[in-house]
């Protein structure tokens, strides 16, 4: 009996010696990282990219409150240490050390922790930037286990007796992708490549630069010299750059003595053999006049560029189709940066609705988690809340739909762990700003914004479209109180949204007209019709399936209600009619309204398209001739649309741990592409016989119809109704299914 007692025993210690073992070789294998306060180094180079944007010269900075990181974090960590272990230390700040609340001498690069059960303590003064911290050991490494906290509350009494700091607020260290000790987060620049101009053009007594499409960068000369100005103007288009009094951005240099000033940056350098301007423009064409004493060789530019890896693909039998595809994906290439920005000439600000659509792109091409969470933290900013995100009632809602958006697509349920006491006070702020009814409208700061519309539109009083976001909202607030484990908002924010839910449809919506009306007044229906809030209250499901289809046919195929002529909001109008199954009129919509745009030009779609505009006309908003942005990142929505209703592939588990595959034609003879997922892709390819799939992780249902009864290559085809079939997919091998179309 001791025998058997022994060999237990043994195996025991066996066991939990190879389970220690593995604990310790994954701690060693895991990279340290940078490490600061949730959102601060966010917020900081945030703030370093919205305040790049000029105006013909002039500093332009966005107009909502921007706040900033704190500037005195602490940063701890619990060890349990079974032998001394030296650690390396590098800091963005000037810190100090306490170990088991013993204040260590000076900054030391390299500190030796002792073994046993320790409490380690940085704390970083940085006003310059966020306070960041890097410490790498065998086993004891910077990462988002960390607690952070921005005032640890300490005090010492007359007796010298230290205060506990129970009272405090710690959080899960932020962190992104600095891996290296030497890879300060404040030194990160996106990269940059040189291209050369296509062509060159005299005009005017200057130099006209063509290069080719729409991109963005720094400006360059070879062997700058003499003495005398220059003048620069940019443009998106030839016209544009033409045109020196309306231009919308341009330089002005002054050369002299060997030294350049430039007068939009206001700052003077000494002349290289290259000389490169320090801002970025965005720009197809460039025009260039001088003094007659300034001399140059010649003219090219530093492309400026997030790497980014295409995740996603698309193609197709139709070679429109395909350009379309790739005009989407270059725009979404160039608006991808630090954060996902509306566009690359004009603003070049971080605008939740903007944001929001590009979140959903990503996620069909590059799946690029870092930015998005970058841009939420940027959006969400800092308590307290004294307005709108962007000042746009809409923009607000965006923000909170696109949390748990990220958590169905990335599985990443510690990000809400995060980013849920923001969530907390601006959805308080929300709640704090409704009417007797339970809605929102807009009040004194509100911007109200809707859509930009080719017709009037009316902002005031309880809008159907506002209703509906604000829902959606309560819902996500829900949803992510549950994953926080808070259970007890979870149901409160459950009860507002159902509260609402209940009061929005006869609200508005109007039996005579088969839609929901725009607005209300004094809690009278308005008789406005527009396409906004029933678009959205059809794929957020909020219609019976009778109303669904009597918004079809009263609102959404109806041309005498307001037509849509962004590509901002052809994006949800699109996405609810292939939600209603037309998929083969929307790929036709989608060939006239961005093959539109390509056959007018388009290198890079635009942020707003009618195509009853002509010539000139195309480049003009805002009331200036040359306003609108011709890469807006809202413009690339063909990805999405591609990806989500065409090639058919959504999450329906976070993660992709579960999937749906629901592929259409459209009335392609064929199309194939792969979607990212967190650790893989799904490849699909369909024609008009078969659909072969093969997913690398995860496992979901492939819906498809077939006139006689299909087979397949692996699994159990399941009849659903009529024509209609499923077949569950496991990942691993390609399985090919034969159907009649």
């Amino acid at each position: 009996m001791h025998k058997i007692i022994s060999i237990v025993k043994n195996k025991f210690l066996l066991i939990t010696g190879m389970m220690m073992i593995s604990q310790l070789l994954m701690q060693a294998a895991t990279p340290a990282t940078w490490i600061w306060y949730p959102g601060d180094y966010e917020i900081w180079l945030g703030n370093k990219m919205n305040n790049r944007r000029t105006e013909r010269g002039a500093f332009f900075p966005p107009f909502w409150k921007i706040d900033s990181h704190y500037v005195v974090v602490e940063f701890s960590k619990e060890l349990d240490l079974s032998e001394p272990e030296e650690i390396e230390i590098n800091v963005e700040g000037t810190y100090n050390i306490k170990l088991d609340g013993k204040l260590q001498f000076g900054m030391p690069d390299k500190f030796l922790l002792p073994a046993g059960k320790h409490q380690l303590n940085i704390k970083v003064w940085n006003q310059a930037t966020p306070p960041a911290i890097f410490v790498n050991g065998r086993t004891v490494k910077s990462d988002d286990s960390w607690r952070v906290t921005f005032e640890d509350k300490e005090w010492i009494d007359e007796s010298g007796k230290a205060s506990d700091t129970s009272a405090t607020t710690y959080y899960r260290a932020g962190s992104g992708s600095f891996n290296s000790i030497d890879a300060l987060p404040s030194a990160y620049r996106l990269a940059v490549t040189p291209l050369g101009a296509d062509r060159k053009e005299g005009v005017n007594g200057g130099e006209l630069y063509d290069f080719g499409k729409e991109t963005i960068g720094f400006l360059q000369f070879e062997k700058l010299s003499g003495s005398g100005t220059m003048q620069i103007y940019y443009g998106e288009s030839r016209e544009e750059a033409l045109d020196k009094a309306y231009c919308e951005t341009l330089d002005r240099l002054f050369i002299s003595d060997g030294r350049v000033r430039d007068e939009s940056a206001g700052l003077i350098y000494g002349l290289t053999d290259t000389f490169t301007l320090v801002n970025s423009k965005a720009f197809r064409y460039v025009y260039i006049t001088k003094d007659e004493g300034v001399k140059y060789n010649g003219v090219s530019m530093l492309y400026e560029y997030k790497p980014e890896a295409y995740r996603g693909s698309f193609r197709s039998s139709d070679e429109e189709l395909n350009k379309i595809w790739d005009v989407s994906a270059y725009t979404m290439h160039l608006t991808t940066r630090e954060f996902f920005i509306d566009g690359i000439k004009r603003d070049r600000w971080v605008w939740s609705g903007d944001a929001y659509q590009s979140y959903l792109m990503n996620y069909y091409i590059f799946f690029d988690s870092q930015t998005v969470k970058n841009s939420i933290w940027l959006l969400g900013g800092k308590d307290p809340v004294t307005s709108h995100i962007n000042t746009i009632m809409d923009y607000t809602f965006y923000w909170f739909m696109s949390i748990y958006d990220y958590y169905l697509f990335s599985g990443d349920k510690q990000f809400i762990s995060q980013i849920y006491p923001r969530m907390q006070s601006l959805m308080e702020y929300v709640l704090g700003r409704t009417n007797n009814n339970g809605m929102v409208e807009g009040l004194a700061g509100d911007w109200v914004f809707v859509d930009w519309a080719d017709g009037y539109m009316e902002k005031q009083g309880e809008l159907s479209f506002e209703q509906v976001l604000f829902c959606r909202s309560l819902e996500t607030m829900s949803l992510c109180a549950g994953l926080n484990g808070n259970e007890e908002e979870r149901a409160k924010y459950d009860r507002l949204a159902n509260e609402l839910r209940k009061k929005l449809i006869p609200a508005f919506w109007n039996e005579e007209r088969q839609a929901l009306v725009h607005s209300r007044l004094n809690n009278v229906q308005q008789t406005a019709i527009t396409r906004y809030a029933n678009m959205f209250a059809v794929f957020y499901d909020y219609l019976t399936p009778a109303q669904k289809q009597s918004v079809k046919k009263s609102v959404l195929l109806n041309d005498s209600i307001m037509k849509i002529t962004t590509p901002y909001m052809r994006f949800y109008e699109l996405e609810a009619l292939c939600e209603l199954r037309e998929h083969d009129l929307v790929m036709q919509e989608m060939k006239d309204y961005w093959g539109g745009m390509i056959r007018e030009g388009a290198t890079s779609f635009w942020e707003k398209y009618n195509p009853e505009d002509r010539g000139t006309e195309h480049l003009a908003m805002y009331g200036r001739p040359y306003g609108k942005s011709l890469c807006h990142s809202w413009g690339a929505s063909p990805i999405y649309l591609l990806g989500k209703y065409y090639l058919g592939i959504q999450p329906v588990k976070a993660g992709y741990s579960e999937f749906s595959l629901k592929p259409h034609l459209g009335g392609l003879k064929w199309m194939e592409g792969s979607v990212p997922t967190p650790g893989g892709e799904i490849k699909i390819r369909m024609d008009q016989k078969h659909i072969s799939v093969k997913a690398s992780e995860g496992a979901g249902y492939l819906f498809f119809s077939s006139k006689n009864l299909p087979k397949t290559t692996g699994g159990k085809i399941e009849k659903i109704d009529g024509s209609d079939y499923r077949l569950w997919i496991e990942a691993g091998e390609e399985v090919v299914v034969s159907y009649a179309f």
